[in-house]
């Protein structure tokens, strides 16, 4: 048995948003495809992700130089457990499906903050004497991307910054195992918007049943 998590950031939900909905397809048909798996819906916009603060920043600190965790302020001791949990989650897990919009090239600043903490030294990747070393390898990942107008290629393929960084940072944790999925042109092509999403649904249902 393998654990999913399906990682959403998106503030509608699948009626409204072109992501959702093409994400709901695929996991519809992987839960389909792979009933004995687990499968955990992460809704980054319903959860307590606490950021990379000054209160983290102390925490952290002080637990390195070896005071005991019971020592730390309130706010210390439930930030840093709070991170502690999201990246001992994701670290267990086998495969990550990512459903991300485009905004302003990239992705929600919720994902951002998803990926800062799980991007932990000792947890996701490692220290080497010749460069960090990902600890997550053996794992598989999907990325469903929807944007307005076409980024995944052309000239506007420079200037996408959510799946490449997305990318960066699995292949950053040894994840090597990474395949995307662009549900596009929406805006360029509204005429077409609805054949665009139907079209990227059945792609997401064959891409379920191998991943």
């Amino acid at each position: 048995m393998s654990t999913l998590l399906y990682i959403t950031a998106h503030p509608h939900d699948h009626q409204t948003s072109f992501s959702l909905a093409v994400g709901k397809a695929f996991i519809d048909a992987y839960r389909e495809a792979n009933p004995q798996d687990e499968v955990v819906h992460l809704d980054l916009y319903s959860m307590n992700i606490p950021h990379i603060d000054a209160d983290v920043f102390s925490g952290w600190g002080k637990l390195a130089q070896g005071t005991a965790f019971e020592q730390l302020s309130d706010a210390e001791k439930q930030k840093v457990a709070r991170l502690g949990e999201l990246v001992d989650q994701y670290a267990a897990a086998d495969k990550y499906v990512f459903v991300t919009p485009m905004w302003n090239f990239s992705y929600p600043p919720v994902m951002k903050s998803y990926i800062d903490a799980v991007c932990v030294a000792g947890k996701t990747f490692k220290y080497t004497e010749n460069g960090p070393v990902g600890l997550l390898t053996g794992k598989k990942a999907f990325h469903i991307q929807s944007s307005g107008g076409i980024y995944s290629t052309g000239p506007a393929a420079e200037i996408e910054m959510g799946h490449r960084h997305l990318k960066t940072i699995m292949n950053f944790h040894g994840v090597s195992s990474m395949d995307a999925l662009f549900v596009e042109g929406m805006a360029y092509k509204p005429n077409e918007a609805q054949a665009i999403k139907e079209a990227a649904i059945e792609k997401a249902i064959a891409a379920a049943k191998s991943f």
